[in-house]
């Protein structure tokens, strides 16, 4: 199994903390992909 694979958050919910700057805005953007 790869890290893509691994960390597959498909048809799931994230909650990401500090989303409204820096790296967890970062994270937010990536995972709204």
């Amino acid at each position: 199994m790869n890290i893509i694979q691994r960390f597959n958050l498909t048809g799931s919910v994230a909650v990401i903390t500090g989303g409204g700057r820096g790296i967890g805005r970062g994270i937010a953007l990536a995972y709204a992909e």
